[in-house]
């Protein structure tokens, strides 16, 4: 990811909680400065995040919070939560009161409901690509291995699993349901669809307008790093220099009906090609599902707000531009969401590029002031016809466009 997509930045460039902060600590920004990289790698943010957390004294981990409620008689939020040990055992409840809360609730990983029974299964390599690395010896030794998901953790795991597999004994699969192991869209133009203009844009579309953007983009945020995809390719060319092709099934456009176990160790995936309609079975001896993650669910947790909440067309909460959960007139307190917004501010949602964006757009609503000015225009985009950019001077003899409404 690009460095300057860290906690603070594109807020505020001079705070101390920044990316290139952290690297002056180490003593390693002049390292940095002359290796010319504007992303970095996943363990380096780690790090980074890591460092922040340790250096912030309001943080609490180990709490659970298992139920959220509204105290009309107290005007407050009661926040009941369940103090952990350090194996995750329950240690001691507690309840908080707060005027405001913020959700940032996360994701979980996703395990398509045919597979679910082999994670389950002991003994089984069954594993999704949140714990590859965890499971990657006992995944590689493996005699044949499939991987399932057409996404970047899909093609990260192939590509890891094919350097480290002989020459002609490779014994790969890699299924995904996409039509293709496409590219991910990543021109300049295209990134624009994760700045803060596109997402006040298409909080303002209508319901079915949003959800039906939501499934189209999946390319913006759901395919492969073309870097990657070529990674690809060139191994399993020079894989074909000795003359022979190698032992590697690529098939994009399958989705897995049904899995069970034959032969006590072995795994057996009933596939179904959804062009071609055909139907086949796959015996395998290890799976690695690269099937992405899920929004967690929100309402076991807001379950005591539910007679607040207001919801949409298709009963999901309605949130509004401020990220904030829309609640009856009674709740004088606010519930803020981050992570659970992919249905009212699209596939910006869950960017880490708009992290820092996020935040202070909820803490400038929260104090009802601007304590982090943030831009009237961040594209060169401008979404659609009822959009203007009345704070920004326009060009001189720029044509103007003028919204057109039907008479009827």
């Amino acid at each position: 990811m690009p460095f300057l997509a860290d906690l603070v930045t594109l807020a505020d460039p001079t705070s101390r909680w920044s990316f290139l902060n952290y690297l002056r600590t180490r003593e390693r920004l002049f390292p940095f400065y002359f290796s010319e990289h504007f992303h970095i790698e996943r363990a380096e943010y780690d790090a980074y995040c890591r460092w922040v957390a340790e250096r912030l004294p309001g943080l609490r981990f180990g709490h659970q919070v298992d139920a959220v409620r509204w105290s009309p008689e107290r005007g407050l939020f009661e926040v009941d939560f369940t103090q952990l040990d350090a194996d995750g055992e329950a240690d001691a409840l507690g309840r908080a009161y707060t005027r405001n809360i913020v959700l940032g609730v996360g994701t979980v990983p996703h395990v398509p409901a045919p597979l679910k029974p082999m994670v389950d299964t002991p003994g089984l390599p069954v594993v999704h690509a949140a714990d590859y690395l965890d499971h990657r010896d006992a995944v590689l030794a493996a005699g044949h291995i499939t991987v399932v998901g057409s996404g970047q953790s899909g093609a990260e795991i192939f590509l890891d699993l094919l350097r480290h597999r002989p020459v002609g004994e490779e014994r790969l699969h890699w299924i995904g349901r996409s039509a293709a192991f496409a590219p991910m869209e990543y021109s300049k133009l295209g990134l624009e669809h994760f700045t803060p203009d596109y997402t006040r844009y298409f909080h303002a579309l209508a319901e079915p307008v949003r959800d039906r953007l939501v499934t189209d983009q999946w390319q913006l945020h759901k395919a492969v790093d073309a870097g990657t995809l070529a990674a690809i390719h060139d191994e399993l060319y020079r894989r074909t220099l000795s003359g022979g092709w190698p032992d590697a099934v690529l098939t994009p456009g399958v989705r897995v009906r049904t899995a069970g176990r034959i032969a006590n160790s072995k795994i057996e995936l009933h596939l179904e090609h959804l062009q071609e309609g055909s139907r086949s079975r796959l015996a395998t001896d290890a799976v690695v599902l690269a099937t992405g993650y899920r929004q967690r669910p929100l309402g076991r947790l807001l379950a005591g707000l539910d007679p607040y909440v207001r919801r949409d067309g298709s009963d999901r909460p309605r949130i509004d531009a401020d990220f904030r959960l829309v609640l009856d007139p009674a709740v004088t307190g606010s519930v803020y969401v981050q992570n659970a917004e992919l249905h009212t501010h699209g596939v910006g949602a869950p960017d880490l590029g708009l992290a820092a964006w996020r935040g202070a757009t909820i803490l400038n609503s929260l104090t009802g002031k601007e304590p982090y000015p943030l831009p009237s225009r961040t594209a060169f985009t401008t979404f659609g016809l009822r959009e203007s950019h009345s704070a920004v001077p326009q060009a001189r003899h720029a044509p103007q466009l003028t919204p057109l409404v039907e008479e009827g």
